[in-house]
């Protein structure tokens, strides 16, 4: 059996290593080499790097290379259509999968209207010709069923997956502050965020980058400190070193990041939206607030003042993770997909 995996319109492996992404998104597929016999990465860069036992060539539904591979996949919407043209050009099976649903981010974003419908077209192109779709929410695998009348059996969620081996508590000692991993992108409601913890007596460590690097810089107090991305193999000792993580975004899918610092054992606050309200139980395995600054302030000194609520939500985190985010489980699910199709 042959994989061929379609990246992302615009994203290659040199992007996933500017972000800090590079270890975690090509992890699965390395595993995964034990049940194929060939993975292909088809990306949108030149002079990629090369990776042992996998294949990287640029995106071309043309490929005669194709024509030998027995399953087509896609890591998001956007960009799918080379995989559609591809599964119809060689007769191929196709597994959609979507980290985030791209007409919903579209329209909460900055997205031009007039770019919607295309998106939403895009989308219902990319379903309804799939064999099998992959959801990394369950509001998302509700939305397409709704929006696009696919039938439920051909959605199949399965969430992002977590290396619990590389995600754990760390023998660390604790700094004084809190910290969040996200891009600096008006989706992660980092403005509010940051003036939640304006005259705290705690520091705020965001790691990411965006087009707000230099608007956020300049409203952040001294107590805040912006860090470029890290790679995702060095996440693990930072989110350790603190005492709290904090994901106030205003809309997500299934957001890794929250994910990683629940399996790092950290007591996490999350925005009570959806995807966020699927994965922390209040005040279980987190703390959910609403998006203002001042609910995000007051669960921050809540959480931060409650040493017994800190360590409660701190165990639970860790074990959701590995109960329901486990890597090897969830490749477990995926491998049956391949198999039914």
């Amino acid at each position: 059996m042959k994989l061929a995996l379609f990246f992302t319109r615009g994203v290659s492996l040199k992007f996933w290593k500017e972000i800090g992404s590079f270890d975690r998104e090509v992890k699965p597929y390395q595993k995964l080499l034990d049940y194929f016999d060939d993975i292909y990465f088809l990306t949108h860069g030149k002079n990629e790097p090369k990776l042992e036992k996998i294949k990287v060539l640029p995106v071309s539904c043309f490929r005669k290379e194709l024509k030998d591979i027995d399953i087509f996949k896609t890591n998001q919407v956007s960009g799918s259509w080379n995989a559609v043209l591809a599964k119809k050009i060689f007769k191929k099976k196709l597994i959609v999968r979507q980290g985030r649903q791209w007409s919903i981010f579209a329209r909460n974003g900055d997205e031009k209207k007039w770019r919607i419908p295309i998106i939403n077209f895009l989308e219902k192109f990319a379903y309804k010709n799939a064999d099998a779709i992959i959801v990394s929410s369950k509001a998302d695998k509700k939305y397409i069923e709704k929006k696009y009348k696919i039938n439920s059996e051909k959605i199949n969620y399965i969430p992002n997956y977590i290396d619990i081996g590389l995600f754990r508590p760390l023998n660390i000692e604790k700094e004084n502050r809190i910290c969040t991993v996200a891009k600096l992108e008006k989706q992660k409601n980092l403005e509010n965020l940051i003036e939640a913890v304006r005259g705290l007596d705690i520091k705020l460590v965001i790691f990411g980058s965006g087009s707000l690097n230099k608007k956020l810089k300049s409203l952040a107090p001294a107590n805040v400190k912006i860090i470029a991305s890290v790679p995702n193999n060095d996440l693990p000792k930072e989110i350790n070193k603190s005492r709290l993580f904090i994901l106030a975004s205003l809309y997500e899918g299934c957001p890794k990041a929250l994910l990683e610092a629940m399996a790092c054992g950290l007591p996490v606050i999350g925005a009570d939206i959806e995807g966020i309200d699927e994965i922390i139980k209040h005040k279980e395995n987190g703390y959910l607030c609403q998006t203002s600054v001042r609910s995000i302030r007051e669960a921050i000194k809540e959480l931060l003042n409650d040493k017994e609520l800190q360590e409660k939500i701190s165990q639970n985190a860790r074990k959701t993770i590995c109960q329901d985010f486990n890597l090897e489980k969830l490749l477990e699910k995926e491998i049956k997909i391949y198999k039914k199709i």
